[in-house]
């Protein structure tokens, strides 16, 4: 059985509450976020609510969020949570549509990887190595220090970068105060250790002390700087205020 169709199972049988099967189909998933957990990875991602903007209600079940957080020794409130185990490894298991299609479709296709620049299989979830949740945070990290395109909003307290002007691009959403790190991304009994390492893999660059919230492709550049121009300054792309 290849990775798409284990992952398909695993979908489906987290859609029907039946989490210990889903977790069984992808055996990858749980070693990930306990690899990603003991690194402190985390920690260098903010707060999101798993309601999508879009659909306007939870793109996950509350079963899946609340395990997902365990796993990873996380605190958090439904429908607010880690927005990288979320983003990343809870939009996997995400069987609901949304007008751009299945959030998972990010990871699996080709289209945000070559827009950073990557092997197309770059985010693939199964690939050997280092966890997807490491891959797209360095990419994400790297995007914020290099993008040619980038944007303050709210103040200053959230940032987001393109890796072009027009076109297809790859979007990073970041909050650029520590704030939301202190309040919502507590480990349940973590190392502290663990997550200052995890925080100097960022020390010395542009994006020191960021906390990312997602990235996705985008397919032309210019049009989303264009409706972000027509917009009132928001909040943006699920994440938690």
């Amino acid at each position: 059985m290849n990775g798409i169709r284990r992952l398909d199972e695993a979908s489906a049988a987290a859609s029907a509450g039946d989490l210990e099967s889903a977790w069984a189909a992808v055996p990858w998933l749980p070693r990930a976020i306990a690899a990603d957990a003991a690194s402190g990875l985390f920690a260098l991602w903010a707060r999101s609510t798993i309601v999508d903007e879009n659909v306007g209600a939870p793109v996950l079940s509350r079963g899946v969020f609340e395990r997902l957080h365990r796993e990873a020794g996380l605190t958090a409130d439904w429908p607010i949570g880690n927005a990288g185990l979320l983003h990343v490894y809870g939009y996997l298991l995400s069987t609901t549509p949304t007008p751009y299609g299945l959030k998972r479709e990010r990871w699996l296709g080709a289209d945000l990887a070559a827009a950073f620049g990557l092997d197309d299989d770059a985010f693939l979830p199964w690939r050997p190595g280092p966890s997807l949740l490491t891959r797209v945070t360095a990419a994400a990290l790297a995007l914020l220090d290099t993008a040619p395109v980038r944007r303050d909003e709210r103040a200053g307290t959230f940032r987001v970068a393109l890796s072009a002007a027009r076109g297809p691009a790859a979007l990073v959403y970041a909050r650029t105060d520590a704030s939301d790190h202190v309040a919502g991304n507590d480990s349940e009994g973590s190392d502290s250790e663990g997550s200052d390492s995890a925080g100097s893999d960022s020390a010395g660059s542009d994006s020191a002390g960021v906390r990312l919230v997602t990235t996705f492709p985008v397919t032309d550049a210019a049009a989303l700087l264009a409706a972000l121009d027509a917009e009132p300054d928001r909040v943006r792309w699920n994440a938690a205020g």
